[in-house]
């Protein structure tokens, strides 16, 4: 029996996705839940699952390509049995191509019935690389690869098939033009939405992380013996962070036309880098929460990112933004205000300093802090107040314990 592939049904933002990639070839045998394609939109990555047991018969559009919601983009054929070879399952009818017409835009598959099996390695590649790599019939594990981290590009295909597989020709200087992915495409139009409409500023401070680090360094493992999951940094911030803007809400205030929007619950973004681009998954009502229920969320969205499982409701919603660029080696910053939020704190690298302290000079793990902020609701001084609660807690921490 034939079941349809679908998209899954997209939240009422989301237009349309681009299928990402392809990770079963028609022919292949699948697995109930299995996951058949990544659809990327403009904020996450689906995944698309096999509702049944059987065969990957048909896709119906290529990587690249764009569908909207509920729109057929394949057939599995429940209980069948994989085919001996994968070109004789992709030798699909013509006429089967007329069971959905394609989104605007779009390019349905055309297998060829006698098409080489490709290389395992090849199905790892970039659409562009595996598109030569197959084409030019090139095992992709025998490449020397020149691109980012050293991965194989189109163009080392191509050498290596002109040069007679011995590699990149000597002196060669190679480039390969892929298109920006939409989330990276939609993460630019935010930045730029955010520089051309925000009179953005930052204001900067620095924190002595002496006590904090102590804190940790004295009840970091009766901390995870307790809780199942380690007393990061991250906590202190998020905590400091949300009394703060109980006491400062125009910093947790956002514009909605000539409106100004209070909020009187701190619903922070954490800012969370992937090989896709940096996303921000929102942790619900921090000034409730406890250092452990921070902790075990941001590692639970941590984890969803780098697995890509992140969904859109993780995303949507925050009121304030936490971002770590000391998690790179930065040591100061201006980051960039997410709107409509109004503000965004940044971390940085730690540094040991000279500073002094009751009259004598002495080394202490120091941070830069950085506030980016929206100057049309924002005064420099709410900004400078905001920063230095902020530092005030993080050197005291026994002050946030206390709720002070």
């Amino acid at each position: 029996m034939s079941t349809e592939i679908k998209v899954p049904v997209l939240p009422e933002s989301v237009s349309d996705a681009t299928i990402a990639t392809w990770h079963k070839k028609p022919g292949d045998a699948v697995k109930r839940d299995e996951n058949l394609v990544d659809l990327e939109t403009d904020k996450v990555v689906l995944e698309v699952p096999s509702p049944v047991d059987g065969v990957l018969k048909e896709i119906k559009f290529e990587e690249g390509a764009t569908v909207t919601s509920q729109q057929l983009i394949a057939i599995v054929e429940a209980g069948a049995a994989a085919a001996a070879s994968a070109p004789a399952a992709e030798a699909a009818p013509a006429a089967a191509k007329t069971e959905a017409a394609p989104a605007a835009g779009a390019q349905p598959v055309t297998p060829k019935a006698d098409a080489p099996k490709a290389p395992a390695a090849n199905d790892q590649l970039p659409p562009g690389a595996r598109f030569a790599a197959n084409t030019q019939g090139v095992d992709a594990s025998q490449v020397e690869g020149t691109g980012r981290k050293g991965a194989v590009t189109k163009e080392d295909i191509v050498n290596y098939a002109k040069n007679g597989g011995v590699g990149s020709a000597a002196g060669a200087r190679p480039e390969e033009r892929v298109p920006m992915t939409r989330m990276r495409a939609r993460i630019a139009e935010r930045l730029m939405q955010s520089k051309n409409s925000i009179a953005m500023l930052t204001s900067f401070n620095e924190v002595n992380l002496g006590k904090v680090m102590a804190m940790r360094k004295e009840l970091g493992e009766s901390f995870e013996k307790a809780n199942g999951v380690k007393l990061g940094f991250m906590s202190f911030f998020a905590k400091a962070a949300a009394n703060a803007l109980q006491r400062h809400p125009i910093v947790n205030a956002s514009v909605d036309g000539n409106d100004v929007i209070y909020h009187g619950y701190a619903d922070i973004s954490i800012a969370v880098s992937t090989d896709k681009g940096l996303v921000t998954p929102v942790l619900r009502n921090v000034e409730r929460l406890g250092f452990a229920d921070i902790e075990k969320a941001i590692g639970d969205y941590a984890k969803k990112a780098r697995d890509g499982k992140l969904a859109l409701e993780d995303l949507q919603g925050g009121t304030f933004t936490i971002t770590n660029g000391g998690t790179f080696g930065s040591l100061m910053s201006t980051p960039i205000v997410n709107p409509p939020q109004s503000a965004i704190l940044g971390m940085h690298a730690i540094k040991e300093r000279a500073i002094v302290e009751n009259g004598q000079v002495v080394a202490a793990p120091m941070m830069y802090i950085a506030l980016s902020y929206d100057h049309r609701i924002i005064d420099g001084k709410d900004a400078v107040l905001f920063l230095v609660d902020i530092k005030n807690q993080l050197e005291n921490p026994h002050r946030m314990l206390l709720g002070m």
